[in-house]
């Protein structure tokens, strides 16, 4: 089973803990099969693999699959690392071999309803979906907070376009709303249960303030898991979490 852990001073739970509250029923039964598409260095897959379940990250980087490995390793649990992404998973996985699919992250940058499309056929019937996708209102209003006035103005109705390394044509990084998410789930044959926000306030705070005030942290979950389901929030969360089935 997973817990719902105080998170101490963590600005890494901070940041998760409502995801893992949302997951924590699906994860608490009998071990079953988990794929982390683009679950990189381990961050979600290692602490599911501890709960007791199967887990394969899916990710297209080697150095993420090997930094994923020692992770595993160094808390005694066994998580399967395959390299390839989510064109190509079902000649990873295969279908119908998944009761839980983690995708958080990734629609932002591929094309979300081929993508969920293929998270179907992955899944088992009655499997269900972790969708973690950024937010476009918050991040308007994070670009003209910081001043990037025609950035904001740009994501307003749009994309953003993103650099990729040693100078790689931009690609576009996709934001959504809750209602675009879940329609996009809907066309891809889902059934939406829940509807989450996800870092309402944990970006506007100063770190400063959760390394300094004692407490603060705890506090700040806190204070995130009581807006999560308020829909009233959910245009100023950095991100939107859905679970699907």
């Amino acid at each position: 089973m997973v817990s719902r852990e105080r998170p101490g001073e963590r600005p890494g739970s901070v940041r998760t803990a409502v995801v893992w509250d949302a997951l924590g029923p699906v994860l608490s039964g009998a071990p079953c099969d988990v794929v982390d598409i683009g679950g990189g260095t381990g961050g979600f897959a290692v602490r599911v693999a501890q709960a007791g379940h199967r887990v394969t990250v899916v990710d297209p980087s080697p150095d993420a699959l090997a930094a994923l490995s020692r992770r595993a390793r160094e808390v005694g649990v066994e998580v399967a690392g395959r390299q390839g992404d989510v064109s190509g998973l079902l000649d990873v996985v295969g279908e119908d071999s998944a009761d839980l699919v983690l995708c958080h992250g990734l629609l932002e940058v591929v094309d979300a309803g081929e993508a969920l499309a293929t998270i179907r056929k992955v899944l088992r019937p009655g499997g269900t979906v972790s969708l973690l996708a950024a937010q476009r209102h918050a991040a308007v209003v994070a670009r003209a907070m910081a001043g990037h006035l025609h950035q904001a103005l740009a994501l307003l109705d749009g994309d953003e376009q993103v650099e990729r390394p040693s100078g790689r044509a931009t690609r576009p990084a996709r934001r959504f709303t809750a209602d675009e998410l879940t329609a996009l789930a809907g066309e891809a044959g889902f059934t939406v249960s829940a509807v989450h926000a996800v870092r309402v306030f944990t970006d506007l705070v100063p770190g400063s303030l959760l390394d300094q005030e004692p407490g603060a942290a705890a506090a700040l979950v806190d204070l995130e898991r009581a807006v999560a389901e308020r829909p009233e929030y959910l245009p100023l969360a950095t991100q939107i979490h859905l679970l699907a089935h």
